[in-house]
């Protein structure tokens, strides 16, 4: 059933394919043992760059194979010359290969950079974000501030408006008193008030505080305790017990006795 192969599929089971034991005999050199390095999962199945080396290995040991022998002084230079021109090759392939190594990096390296900037982009545009939805906050309080004040004067002149023509009201006890700044508290000079003209109601007028002879008589009434001070000297704590251990209550006079000295 479906189940049974999706729980018992060949994919969950499968193993690294089998490398059987080979015995080599003397004398000869199997092509096969130049990718006795790759494994299954690393260059197996062989790729794009696994076949470029197995082609390089097979150039390589046809040359090798094409050498000419050390036999002679022209021999000798001609195997020099083969050899130099195998190294500038090596070297071009791998400065080559360098190359694309290279190209590789600076990929990611874009393809890194671009996200970090995508990133930054994020957060930028979140922080504008805030920072807008904060100012119109601020400019929704105003413009209810201002609705507010605006509503208080409307009402304000519509009180105005009512008494326009100085009509006469009827007094209102209560609202006066609860106003500080009405004339039961503050009334003002201009309807004939003036609250200076009795400034010495509440004086005290006392015959021993205003004649001479009152205040000689009430110096004369005073007691010698009142103008005769006796001061006595506080007597200085003890703070060091006989054996001559400083109290907790003193060690911060002595240290600072010892400091001053």
């Amino acid at each position: 059933t479906l189940g049974t192969q999706t729980d018992y599929r060949d994919g969950e089971a499968q193993t690294d394919p089998y490398s059987p034991e080979y015995i080599v005999h003397s004398g000869s050199v199997p092509e096969i043992l130049t990718l006795a390095t790759l494994t299954w999962g690393r260059g197996l199945p062989a790729g794009q760059a696994e076949i470029e080396i197995i082609d390089r290995i097979r150039e390589k040991r046809a040359w090798e194979a094409a050498l000419p022998p050390m036999d002679s002084p022209s021999n000798i230079a001609k195997r020099l010359k083969m050899m130099e021109a195998m190294e500038r090759k090596e070297w071009a392939y791998r400065e080559e290969e360098i190359d694309k190594l290279q190209k590789v990096q600076l990929e990611v390296f874009k393809k890194l950079l671009q996200r970090r900037e995508e990133n930054q982009n994020e957060v930028d545009a979140m922080r504008l974000h805030n920072q807008w939805q904060n100012h119109q906050k601020a400019k929704e309080e105003k413009i209810r501030k201002i609705q507010r004040d605006c509503a208080l004067m409307l009402r304000k002149l519509i009180a105005k408006s009512k008494n326009l023509m100085g009509k006469l009201e009827r007094r209102d006890i209560i609202k006066e008193y609860n106003d500080f700044s009405s004339q039961t508290y503050a009334p003002l000079s201009r309807i004939g008030f003036f609250p200076d003209n009795n400034s010495d109601y509440c004086a005290v007028k006392n015959f021993y505080l205003n004649t001479f002879a009152g205040l000689c008589e009430l110096d004369k009434s005073v007691p010698d305790s009142v103008s005769q001070l006796k001061i006595k000297a506080p007597k200085p704590k003890c703070t060091i017990t006989k054996t001559g251990y400083i109290k907790k209550s003193g060690r911060l006079d002595a240290v600072l006795a010892q400091v001053h000295q």
